[in-house]
């Protein structure tokens, strides 16, 4: 279900997957903000423990061909470990990715990566000394993506290239993540919002 008064200008009709979340659109500046739940996350753990979905995603279907989506992503307040706004790309519990400025264990702030086919790799990249981080995901075609942060929304540093094996005929959501495994809550803000339909030829040159 699509929530009119969640639309940016600049994106498709916006739905929660997999579940329904918490989230208000500054509709003069653009600007996204998504409060989590207590203690949800997405993860395949891939030691074989439990799974959890309990996240909210406000998400756009992806389009067919390539593009990019990016945002300035930031969290408000306290930060718990683990805590992160993310963009994220969604097809089912066994099949997403997201790309997270995320609360490291020593509290510190941080751009991590978790592409899941069945089970969740997880990967951590720059420590982010800024109070938040452009973040972008790229959808190059035949199930290909890549994942890149910025400092200032101009050149991109690449953070992973990967292959999503997403059922045949299955659709893909593609949006914006707050999580809170291990906190009481989350409050991520997205700005800058900005969404490109042209391929990036070239994942590592900066562009």
């Amino acid at each position: 279900m699509t929530h009119p008064h969640l639309a940016i200008d600049a994106l498709p009709p916006l739905s929660w997957v997999p579940v329904e979340g918490e989230a208000s659109v500054d509709q003069t500046t653009q600007t996204l903000t998504m409060r989590s739940a207590a203690g949800v996350d997405w993860t395949n753990d891939a030691t074989g423990g439990e799974q959890q979905h309990q996240a909210a995603s406000l998400a756009f279907v992806a389009p067919s061909g390539p593009f990019t989506l990016s945002a300035n992503v930031s969290v408000i307040g306290d930060r718990t470990t683990f805590d992160a706004g993310a963009l994220s790309i969604w097809s089912d519990k066994d099949h997403w990715a997201k790309l997270c400025f995320e609360n490291s264990p020593d509290g510190e702030p941080m751009v991590v990566s978790v592409v899941t086919n069945t089970y969740s790799d997880d990967v951590n990249s720059q420590l982010v000394a800024d109070a938040g981080i452009h973040l972008r995901l790229a959808f190059l075609g035949d199930d290909a993506w890549a994942f890149h942060s910025s400092t200032d929304g101009e050149r991109w540093n690449f953070v992973r290239l990967f292959h999503l094996s997403i059922p045949a005929g299955q659709r893909i959501f593609v949006g914006f993540l707050s999580q809170a495994p291990l906190g009481d809550r989350c409050d991520a803000v997205f700005s800058d919002i900005r969404l490109r339909h042209s391929l990036l030829s070239d994942t590592r040159d900066g562009s």
